[in-house]
């Protein structure tokens, strides 16, 4: 079980390290991305432990890694170029 959380942990750490070096300028602060990832990565791992039980390794970080990537997802800006502007009043 140790090894199942730490992996997932690492999983979603280089989920979010790759988020940031990609689209640094469209997520929030490096202090929030990371631990986002790491805590979208154990949480996933935990969802999956707890529907499918004791099952292989890999579809435990899968499942970590799914629900990491869709927490950072959340953390996502518009880019620039879509921003309408208002017009004055």
């Amino acid at each position: 079980m140790f090894l199942e959380a730490l992996g997932s942990a690492l999983v979603g750490l280089a989920l979010a390290w790759a988020a940031v070096a990609r689209l640094s300028r469209r997520l929030p602060p490096r202090t929030l991305v990371l631990p986002t990832g790491v805590a979208g990565a154990l949480f996933g791992a935990f969802l999956t432990h707890t529907a499918l039980g004791s099952t292989n390794f890999l579809v435990l970080l899968s499942g970590g890694a799914i629900v990491a990537a869709a927490s950072l997802s959340l953390l996502l800006r518009p880019a620039e170029r879509f921003r309408r502007s208002s017009a004055p009043a």
